[in-house]
């Protein structure tokens, strides 16, 4: 019988496995009618919703792999075909977070110039095609686990011989991550480095709307967001490779849960920083209350973000 975490972690990913399908579905079609109606409200808004399902993408992948780990010994399930659906949701992954940071860099350049570079919106829109695309073929092959009726040769690990596991994907990056004597801790030094300069960017412009650094033009400060992006890109790229290379030593830590959600909670400030108006208007003086408070909530978010991720040899026991 599966564990109340297994049921959870499976459930969780029942929930969350349509977000980024559904979310770029609507995020394209919003992008489209932009294109043709010349609209740029409805253009900023698919550019919106591209990243705001770029964020949501990565508890959607984290439950997946959670839910592999807990179920894949349960005889009824076919290990093969849960490394198979695995390397497709890694390629979609990916994709709809590269969309999702050009999204983000639209949407940035809007609110400093105007609008963003020509280029930017139809490179969002192709890549959310092509995440869409390998979404849905990651979705097809996640049906395919519990439902053998709709398995196809290549996925029918339950009726073949289980292939070498090694020849996947994730396994790959899994032995480099764990074998080589300098990967991990090149990954280390840039997920440290990359987590400085996000948060050091984010606590900058975060005080400036606080009433801190007056002096400052809002905007001077606002201009350093893309290399806060920059450190968010790096953490996320670094984070990754410590997940996929060695996921059973967080699945089960629940600082590594904490540290999840609180970067869903600071993404979304991140986001609010990038299209919001108001300090714009007062040049970042005499911001409202609403404004303030999503301030002390990056900071707050933030601070959690490096608490959850100091705590995972103490609390979690991950390493």
């Amino acid at each position: 019988m599966p564990s109340i975490t297994a049921v959870n972690l499976a459930h969780l990913h029942l929930l969350l496995n349509h977000v980024p399908t559904v979310g770029s579905v609507v995020a394209l079609g919003l992008l489209l009618l932009a294109l043709v109606r010349r609209n740029e409200h409805l253009e900023h808004a698919g550019l919106e919703v591209l990243f705001a399902i770029a964020l949501l993408t990565l508890p959607a992948y984290i439950s997946g792999v959670g839910a592999h780990e807990k179920l894949r010994d349960q005889p009824e399930i076919s290990d093969h075909a849960i490394r198979v659906h695995h390397d497709a949701a890694l390629a979609g992954f990916t994709v709809t977070e590269f969309a999702g940071f050009v999204a983000w860099i639209a949407l940035w350049q809007s609110r400093r110039r105007g609008r963003p570079a020509r280029a930017l919106v139809p490179a969002a829109t192709l890549l959310s095609i092509v995440a869409l695309a390998l979404m849905a073929q990651a979705a097809n092959l996640g049906g395919e686990i519990r439902h053998p009726e709709i398995r196809t040769d290549v996925s029918a690990g339950a009726a073949a011989p289980a292939p070498d596991p090694e020849r996947f994907v994730t396994s790959k990056i899994s032995v480099v991550m764990v074998n080589s004597p300098w990967v991990w801790p090149a990954a280390e030094t840039v997920h440290f480095l990359g987590l400085s300069l996000l948060f050091g960017v984010l606590l900058a412009v975060n005080l400036r709307i606080l009433g801190v650094m007056r002096q400052v033009p809002f905007a001077d400060v606002h201009r350093l967001l893309p290399w806060g992006m920059l450190g968010f890109g790096a953490n996320l790229i670094t984070g990754m490779l410590f997940f996929v290379g060695q996921s059973k030593q967080y699945i089960d830590s629940a600082p590594f849960y904490w540290k999840v959600v609180f970067l869903m909670i600071a993404g979304a400030n991140f986001l609010y920083l990038t299209v919001f108006k108001k300090a714009w208007a007062v040049d970042g003086l005499d911001s409202s209350l609403a404004d303030k408070a999503m301030a002390v909530s990056s900071i707050v978010a933030w601070l959690a973000v490096l608490y959850g991720g100091r705590m995972l040899p103490f609390i979690g026991h991950a390493f």
